[in-house]
């Protein structure tokens, strides 16, 4: 078979994950690039943290046919790290004495911009979900009862589930944490350990949750503790069902925000009318509070799937003006959130596993490039232009090209937290194809 002209359905076939590279931590690259004598071999080279690739495949710019952006060119580069950091970019140098990455697709690390990393009965004995009665009330009511027992191992899953997230090219995380009368912040100071002892090889941002809802429960003093802390933002969960006032609820939200210097991630399920009030009053707030713009977020949001076309049109451009951030499962079947109409009015869309394998979920698989592929399913991204832009709900931003085909990633200076893709073809050959958007398109992932 000519590889460099592979078709598009073989190529989509044969698409897999090679390794997941991270901060290229000596452990992660010897385990997973080298065995044996290479292996002794490569932990030398990267002594001190310092290290060069050689043999490493970037994207360089996308190829047109009548205006029609329809391959990505990719070629072969050497790159040399320092201190975790991007220090230089050079032609590749197939002879050196450096890490082969074997002509393997570099790529951002990935980021898992919603999950619950406290919460999970990953790493023990299978549990499935059992029936729930009541809704969330319900669920709290589960959790005051069950959370104790879980406490006593949550570090331990906790790193468990890092190592799953690693394993799939996740190097950050933005994790949501229990502060309520339950755990008060034992949640918090057991992860906290978890990724003190993983520091090395990912990253997080901390919601102080309040999973009992704020006035549901007397969270309010655990809140304030928390606070206090090193936490990035501080959390919310549906003000009108839980606390019976969105205005109270958000008042309180915001204004402890503001007071240390934190950003805001509210879970937002309600898809009905107080769904849409809480929305409006909370970009009301922003605008009256400009130092919370591009620091807010809205987790879920469902009720942005509910509204007609010309309604999702006019708070896009509202949540866009406001800089206020959507947090999105991706779910489908009947409620598919409107990301296209949300992208069209600049405002950030991430996404995450949320819950993996506990009381809340059965699944989760821990990558969120399967949430890219699925999104890629329901808006129809089939071009190689929309594939190629996808790919930032799984890295949260950073794209290899620009939108003109403008190579903007790695620079010089960049972080070293990257991941590595594996077209199964000759590495020499494929220089036409951009192997992530196959596998984005096809899903077919193999670690």
């Amino acid at each position: 078979m000519n590889h460099s002209m592979l078709s598009r359905k073989e190529f989509l076939k044969n698409a897999t994950i090679g390794f997941a590279g991270l901060s290229l931590t000596p452990g992660v690259v010897n385990a997973q690039v080298s065995q044996g004598a290479a292996e002794r071999k490569e932990g030398k080279l990267m002594e001190g943290g310092n290290y060069t690739l050689k043999n490493v495949r970037l994207e360089t710019g996308f190829e047109y046919e009548d205006g029609e952006v329809v391959a990505t060119k990719t070629a072969l580069f050497s790159i040399e790290v320092a201190n975790r950091k991007i220090r230089k970019i050079s032609p590749n140098q197939s002879t050196a004495e450096a890490i082969d990455a074997k002509g393997l697709l570099m790529l951002p690390s990935f980021r898992d911009m919603h999950i619950h990393l406290d919460k999970t009965f990953y790493g023990e004995n299978w549990q499935a979900v059992r029936k729930r009665t009541g809704g969330v009330k319900g669920m709290i009511a589960l959790e005051q009862k069950i959370l104790p027992d879980m406490l006593k191992n949550s570090t331990y899953k906790a790193e468990k589930l890092i190592e799953l997230l690693q394993s799939k090219g996740t190097s950050f995380a933005r994790s949501h944490v229990n502060i309520e009368p339950t755990s008060k912040l034992d949640s918090l100071k057991h992860l906290q350990n978890a990724l003190e002892n993983k520091k090395n090889g990912f990253g997080a941002e901390l919601v102080a949750f309040p999973q009992h809802g704020v006035f549901y429960t007397d969270t309010v003093p655990y809140l304030k503790e928390a606070a206090k802390t090193d936490i990035d933002f501080i959390g919310g969960l549906d003000p009108y069902s839980i606390d019976g006032a969105i205005e109270k609820t958000i008042d309180f939200t915001v204004q402890l925000a503001l007071d240390h210097n934190k950003g805001i991630d509210i879970h937002l399920h309600e898809s009905g009318e107080s769904g849409l009030r809480t929305v409006e009053y909370l970009i009301d707030k922003v605008i009256e509070n400009p130092r919370l713009k591009e620091k807010t977020y809205l987790s879920h949001c469902f009720v942005l799937g509910k509204l007609d076309a010309s309604k999702q049109e006019e708070i896009a451009e509202r949540l866009g003006a406001a800089g206020i951030g959507i947090v999105s499962t991706i779910p489908f079947g009947g409620l598919i959130m409107p990301i296209p109409i949300l992208l069209k009015h600049k405002v950030k869309i991430m996404t995450g596993n949320d819950s993996i394998i506990d009381h809340w979920n059965t699944f989760g698989t821990g990558s969120v490039l399967q949430k890219a592929n699925l999104a890629a399913q329901l808006y129809g991204y089939t071009t190689e232009f929309d594939l190629s832009r996808i790919l930032k709900l799984a890295t949260a931003g950073p794209l290899p090209l620009s939108d003109q085909g403008v190579q903007q990633w790695p620079k010089v200076g960049d972080d070293a937290n990257i991941v590595f893709i594996e077209a199964s073809c000759s590495a020499e050959a494929v220089s036409r194809v951009s192997p992530v958007k196959s596998l984005i398109y096809q899903g077919n992932i193999v670690f």
